[in-house]
């Protein structure tokens, strides 16, 4: 769990909102503009009750999901969500899981090898190093390691196992040396772009993101590093390139896939040929955006892809709104 959980995204969401006049409900009658906490309500039963009592009839499910979260128990009610299906994202957290599905349907992965604690002494890898070592369950790159032998992998998962921050199973996977990208994949809906409206019969892309300045080959984790100092948009010539048209392809086939109802962002990597593979799927994405002052800095990758094409946070925020959904009907 990330600490705080996603109280400053959601405070910077809630913040947003109230100042372009969309109606919202916080937990305090005067937020503090630098108390996250004063403009986002506890994704328990408790909280979502009083949320409700003072008028909610939409929820932004800006939070970690999993099965039987207490929001499913709303479910029935008539009230709109923002967000991913909680059941959805239980399964597609796991990236084990969720490489493999996509290895079946012909979606380009790197090499994966699953190693647990059990066959800790007891397992063989047909992957040549360097390679990089993951959490089954994680954010972005929190916990992901590049080793490059056996004596540093042998190292690094007894780490990781006597710490059991991340569970007693990891995996290690094929490190590609080429560009890293990131891709968020917006659902089909309804859009409005450039003041037109526009319709998505299916998962489509936003401009893709690069990522630079990485260290010991990993993209530092966005909760250490402004993204604004690691990431940029593709130039246009390469966003037109053979090889991005591709690899934004299969990211929509990923998400079609999975059902989305929200956006959700892809890490990709190229290999030495220049060839993308799809490596790292985030179900939620982080929303963070400049709304309040002392957050200027807080773009989030899909916020930067989507200047691109000519949304602010506020565009952003509301075309995500107009994709709202019922589970009642």
């Amino acid at each position: 769990m990330k600490p705080g959980g996603y109280s400053d995204s959601g405070a910077d969401i809630a913040y947003e909102l109230k100042k372009n006049d969309i109606g919202i409900v916080t937990p305090v009658t005067n937020p503090d503009i630098e108390n996250d906490l004063h403009w986002v309500f506890p994704d328990t039963k408790k909280g979502i009750q009083s949320a409700i009592k003072k008028g909610a009839n939409t929820f932004w499910l800006n939070t970690v999901l999993y099965k039987n979260h207490k929001i499913e128990n709303f479910f029935d009610r008539d009230f709109q969500f923002i967000g991913q299906l909680p059941s959805q994202v239980d399964i597609y957290d796991d990236k084990y899981f969720t490489n493999e599905l996509l290895r079946k349907n012909k979606i380009p992965i790197p090499k994966t090898k699953l190693i647990s604690i059990e066959n800790l002494n007891d397992y063989s890898l047909d992957i040549d190093f360097p390679i990089v070592v993951k959490p089954i369950s994680g954010r972005g790159s929190q916990g992901v390691s590049l080793v490059r032998n056996q004596k540093e992998l042998d190292g690094k998962l007894n780490e990781i196992f006597l710490n059991n921050e991340y569970g007693n199973t990891v995996y290690v996977e094929q490190f590609l040396s080429g560009q890293e990208i990131t891709v968020t994949v917006m659902p089909s809906g309804n859009y409005l772009i450039d003041n037109q409206e526009k319709i998505y019969k299916n998962p489509w892309c936003l401009p893709a993101v690069k990522r630079f300045n990485h260290k010991d080959g990993i993209a530092p984790y966005n909760g250490i590093v402004a993204i604004m100092k690691n990431s940029s948009v593709l130039e246009n010539n390469e966003l037109n390139s053979r090889k991005i048209i591709e690899v934004y392809r299969q990211c929509e086939k990923a998400s079609e896939l999975l059902n989305i109802k929200a956006p959700i962002r892809i890490d990709c990597r190229a290999d030495e040929k220049g060839n993308y593979f799809l490596f790292d799927l985030n179900m939620k994405p982080n929303m963070t955006g400049p709304s309040r002052p002392h957050r200027e800095t807080q773009d989030s990758l899909t916020l930067l892809a989507s200047r691109k094409i000519g949304w602010n946070y506020i565009d952003l925020l509301r075309n995500m709104i107009r994709q709202s959904w019922k589970a009642c009907c």
